[in-house]
């Protein structure tokens, strides 16, 4: 119990001490942000600060926080290690760079952001890359929700049923203006997720204290599944996630000022590192053979995850933890999931420059990718989660070194862009190390996976020091000046 305390401690001291270290390195500076400049009624619309916070959150917090650090206690408590310094340092500082550099870039998406500061090679990549992801995603987070929900309704309508439900709320999110469905349910469900993050952490402390594991370095994983890179792809949304880059963008186009990113961003990010700390607390705890009970238990269900949360939720809590689990835990990934298909919509007509503010044109991007994220649907969904995981990752290492390459020319000081690119140099390890050591992917010895991932970091570092991150450095605009206050 004592670990878990003060890993929360850190978690909301690192908000509110290298959160502004941060925050004072990008300089939030006094100019007309992009939904101020041309709002739109569709997508660049001002939203208050407390709605953009909630928003960024339940976009941010789908399945992973909680099914990827259910899965992660399966190490034991030193998952903690990597929820707590992964949000700090990489997860808040991805999330934080992803929304600020959209911000100035007039609410361009990711993938445009990343080619104006890594070239026009990687532009195109992106653009690929983020399509895939955010349909993955959409699909992964359309799955999970359905299979909770049929386990609570009656038989009859069963799993396809919820999933037909879904992908019609998901077009309608996609195609709406953001504040009209988005804008005035996600507070709603916010406040939802809250309680159900409380009641669960409540009832592990109050039913299951005396299991609670305090911090060890030691593999408990029953398995013997490594550490590294393993735990760090599976615990990706509750400490460092290449996702949430894809949705900060949505809201950095409803931002009305600069300076309230930190408390957005960086803040969502630390709200979503305390979700996953209670659900690996939850899962460490719940059953009195520790990794070993949840290993077993996992096992015993096929390894559905919806049906692992169900059970927390009701051991915990009885019936109130059940409405809890399937109001807090179906909320969370389909508010992903239908923001998800909405940034793949609008990264397709950033890519395609087709304007949309008129409904035929939203519908002929949207119509085709909500009948891919269907199709996905039917997939295994553990199989989908793996690639999505590894993907989702990726995405975090490349954006973390165009942070760094912003800020090496903006800064015109290595030194400063350390902050970005320390955790870069991190997720190319584990990126590349996974990569190769996956059974999904090259599924080679760590023998070969380690000394590739630690040869890849040292070839991004070098590239990093020697050549100024990028080879089209030169194309880099200079920030604006910082206005004072």
């Amino acid at each position: 119990m004592i670990t878990f305390f003060v890993a929360l401690v850190l978690l909301i001291v690192g908000y509110l001490t290298y959160g502004k270290v941060v925050d004072k390195v990008y300089q939030p500076y006094q100019a007309p942000t992009p939904c101020v400049k041309h709002p739109d009624g569709v997508d660049y619309i001002p939203l208050s600060t407390p709605r953009a916070f909630l928003i960024q959150l339940l976009n941010i917090a789908g399945l992973g926080p909680i099914f990827g650090a259910l899965s992660g206690a399966l190490w034991g408590p030193v998952v903690y290690f990597w929820i707590v310094l992964g949000s700090i340092f990489a997860g808040g500082v991805h999330d934080y760079t992803s929304g600020i550099l959209s911000i100035r870039n007039d609410g361009a998406s990711i993938s445009e952001i990343v080619g104006i500061y890594l070239g026009k090679v990687m532009l195109q990549v992106m653009r690929v890359f983020s399509v895939i992801l955010l349909v993955l995603i959409g699909a992964t987070f359309t799955s999970g929700p359905a299979g909770l929900i049929a386990m609570l309704t009656p038989a009859a309508l069963g799993k396809n049923f919820w999933l037909v439900v879904l992908i019609i709320y998901y077009f309608t999110a996609t195609l709406f203006p953001i504040d009209k469905i988005i804008g005035k349910l996600y507070p709603i469900f916010g406040i939802l997720l809250i309680i159900m993050c409380i009641g669960v952490g409540g009832g592990t402390l109050i039913e299951r204290t005396a299991s609670m594991p305090e911090m060890q370095l030691a593999n408990l994983h029953p398995a013997g599944t490594p550490i590294w890179s393993m735990m760090f792809i599976t615990v990706a949304c509750g400490a460092c996630s290449g996702f949430h880059s894809t949705q900060s963008p949505l809201i950095a186009r409803c931002v009305s000022d600069e300076k309230e990113a930190r408390k957005i961003f960086y803040g969502a990010m630390i709200s979503e590192g305390v979700i996953a700390l209670i659900w690996a607390a939850a899962g460490m705890s719940f059953y009195n053979g520790g990794t070993q009970g949840l290993y077993d238990a996992l096992k015993a269900i096929n390894n559905n995850q919806s049906q692992m949360v169900y059970n927390i939720g009701k051991g915990l809590l009885g019936p109130v933890g059940v409405v809890l689990t399937v109001l807090g835990v179906g909320i969370c990934p389909i508010t992903s999931a239908d923001t998800a298909f909405r940034s793949a919509r609008l990264t397709i007509a950033d890519w395609f420059h087709i304007d949309q503010t008129k409904i035929p044109k939203r519908l002929a991007i949207t119509i085709p990718l909500l009948g891919v994220g269907a199709i996905l649907t039917q997939m295994n969904f553990s199989v989908i989660w793996r690639y999505f995981s590894f993907s989702n990752q990726t995405l975090a290492m490349i954006v973390l070194w165009a942070g760094a390459a912003y800020l090496c020319k903006w800064k015109k000081s290595s030194m400063v862009s350390l902050m970005a690119a320390v955790p870069a140099t991190f997720m190319s390890a584990v990126t590349s190390t996974y990569f190769v050591m996956a059974p999904e992917c090259l599924h080679l010895s760590t023998s070969i996976a380690y000394p590739v991932g630690i040869i890849f970091a040292i070839i991004c570092v070098v590239v990093y020091v020697v050549k100024g991150i990028l080879p089209n450095y030169k194309n880099i605009d200079d920030a604006p000046k910082v206005a004072k206050a």
